[in-house]
């Protein structure tokens, strides 16, 4: 483990533990492909938008399932970098216990106030019955979705990346094939769809426990040993709250995207829906450089050695950035081919290319804000992850789309991302330099 995370080429460390959450994040990515390709080809656009409006719900769970997977994963790389493995073993069984029961509060809660969670997801008499059934499995599997990023990012910290990628992989394939089955033989519809999705999950989350009690060093799935100081906790949450926030926010963001599209018919949301999930073929994957090379940040912050943190976020920087300027390119010259291939209706096609070309446009700046934030998650900086965690998707882009919709009615809200990815990554960047003696004290 050492040998990786002080010893090896920066590069060589870097792609070790970032390349397996890269493809974990692509196998996700070709399942959220698959799923919408599956869903569109039913031909109706109302269960286009119901599993559509169901994606903020998800995006919920994995917010609450990083208050303990990534709160907990970044004080951990850090203990891991001082040597405190007795903590280490404590911790890591804390947050997979603290993020059962919570997950299990969440699912009694949302069962009984379904309704107005699913008006408030933007569900109309049209979409409402598809958004239902999708909403109503993925709660009753919250308790897989939710655990899964806790050890998913734990692991990952002792540099068991290959392993967290493999569960991630065939949780994915599963779903995949049980997509189809349940839609076009049983026809369930989108409880069918969210139906696949637990069952990849409870797969997924089977695995990683199984790996963490099998082959880690110094985690620990034992409830036995489940403790956490008053000093652990509060620094856990504060860095997972921020982190959740972060989901928080896309999940608010998405919310109010879907109610100011609502205006303009299910079209357009369901049309969203699939632009979204092409622009998630960048997003992925950048997030997966990010937050795979996060374990590398926190222990080599934890162990002082600045010059080679230096390192480590200069080459960062230049992966993402680049990345994101090639495949965005790449992508805002075939974009109408891609959402055709997905439903080749005229309207669909020309409302999801320009949506589409929209959000790429400023996808560099988004991967400069993924390293800031992980920087800041990774070394503890609770107020740099704040701001960030309410800012793209939330503070920042809620007055976007509100003010560009007022001016610009639907141009503006197509283009309000592009406003937030903006001004977050200017926030972003100020906060970098104020912090940055930080990092190297």
């Amino acid at each position: 483990m050492d040998d990786v995370f002080s010893k090896a080429p920066v590069p060589k460390a870097y792609m070790h533990l970032a390349l397996p959450v890269v493809l974990g994040m692509v196998s996700s990515m070709v399942y959220n492909l698959a799923d919408t390709f599956f869903v569109a080809k039913t031909g109706d656009a109302n269960l286009v938008a119901g599993v559509a409006l169901g994606a903020p719900l998800f995006t919920f769970m994995l917010a609450v399932g990083d208050i303990f997977g990534l709160g907990g994963s970044a004080l951990i790389s850090r203990l891991l970098g001082t040597g405190d493995q007795a903590q280490v073993r404590r911790l890591s069984s804390f947050c997979l216990y603290a993020s059962v029961i919570i997950s299990l509060v969440i699912t009694a809660l949302m069962l009984i106030f379904e309704q107005p969670i699913l008006t408030l997801l933007g569900a109309t008499a049209a979409t409402r019955a598809d958004a239902a059934g999708f909403y109503r499995m993925l709660v009753g599997g919250a308790v897989f979705i939710i655990v899964s990023f806790v050890p998913g990012n734990i692991i990952r910290t002792e540099g068991l990346a290959k392993q967290s990628m493999i569960t991630t992989i065939c949780g994915t394939v599963l779903a995949i094939i049980l997509d189809p089955i349940f839609l076009f033989v049983f026809n369930w519809g989108a409880a069918g769809v969210g139906l696949a999705n637990v069952i990849g999950f409870a797969l997924n989350t089977g695995m990683l426990l199984w790996f963490t009690k099998r082959q880690s060093q110094y985690l620990s799935i034992s409830p036995r040993v489940a403790k956490a100081s008053k000093s652990a906790l509060l620094a856990i949450l504060a860095i997972g709250i921020p982190a959740s926030l972060t989901n928080f926010m896309q999940s608010f963001g998405m919310m109010i995207l879907n109610q100011q599209l609502a205006g303009y018919g299910a079209n357009a949301v369901a049309t969203m829906g699939i632009a979204q999930k092409i622009y998630s073929v960048v997003m992925l994957v950048m997030v997966g450089f990010a937050f795979g090379a996060q374990p590398l940040i926190g222990y080599n912050f934890g162990a002082k050695a600045h010059k080679r943190l230096r390192e480590i976020l200069r080459f960062d920087f230049k992966v993402e950035l680049g990345y994101a300027l090639v495949v965005a390119v790449i992508l805002i010259v075939i974009a109408r081919p891609l959402v055709a291939a997905f439903m080749a209706d005229p309207k669909i096609v020309a409302m999801g290319s320009e949506m589409l070309r929209a959000l790429l446009m400023t996808t560099p700046a988004v991967g400069a804000i993924l390293v800031f934030t992980t920087v800041f998650q990774s070394t503890g900086q609770a107020i740099g992850a704040l701001v960030l965690s309410i800012s793209r998707q939330g503070v920042v882009f809620a007055l976007a789309v509100f003010l560009m919709a007022h001016w610009w009615a639907y141009t503006g809200v197509i283009f309000a991302q592009v406003a937030a990815d903006v001004v977050t990554c200017a926030i972003g960047w100020w906060l970098y330099k104020v912090t940055q003696n930080r990092l190297y004290q």
